[in-house]
């Protein structure tokens, strides 16, 4: 008995096969890929920080007051990200080009407090948290995003940088060390 199909079906299944076999591998290489960028919850973890990162830090945290009393005790300076993540698109650049960045990643564990003041649209904050951020964004008179506040030990403002900073991770590092 013949089959219905046409004479192209035998030499398209091996095509097909091949695309959805190369798409199947670039999702899960993607998922796998450190610079797609990541939800705090997810780029927050020990796992991904680098090797000889302590606790806290080197990891993005939400509390301003504990990293400040962080900051002091291990004598860093504070960097505060006023970040618009599911909405500002300088703002994933920044997360993407930089901020997941290995060269990043080790300066900031060995020198930076890392805060993350987010101000999602679609994302539904903590109460507490969201009262905090907008105090913050007040405080320190927060016009764009993203903004990069850079605090010494004491919480005093060294410098700051308004939206995006081109040059990679290299030059958002030689920025925060020129705050010296």
């Amino acid at each position: 008995m013949r089959s219905r199909t046409t004479p192209y079906s035998s030499t398209l299944r091996p095509v097909i096969a091949a695309i959805l076999g190369a798409l199947i591998a670039a999702g899960s290489a993607s998922a796998a890929d450190p610079t797609v960028p990541k939800p705090v919850s997810e780029s927050s973890t020990d796992s991904e920080n680098p090797a000889g990162a302590n606790k806290g830090s080197g990891i993005w945290q939400t509390d301003y007051k504990q990293a400040l009393v962080q900051a002091a005790k291990e004598k860093k300076r504070v960097l505060l990200d006023f970040t618009g993540s599911d909405w500002c698109p300088y703002c994933v650049q920044m997360e993407k080009e930089v901020l997941t960045q290995p060269d990043f990643k080790v300066y900031a564990a060995h020198k930076l407090i890392l805060v993350k003041l987010d101000f999602p649209r679609k994302k539904q904050m903590p109460p507490a948290e969201s009262e905090q951020n907008q105090k913050l964004q007040q405080e320190f008179a927060i016009e764009g995003f993203p903004t990069y506040v850079l605090l010494d030990t004491a919480g005093t403002e060294v410098r700051r940088q308004v939206g995006y900073l081109q040059g990679g991770p290299k030059e958002f590092i030689r920025w925060a060390q020129s705050g010296n």
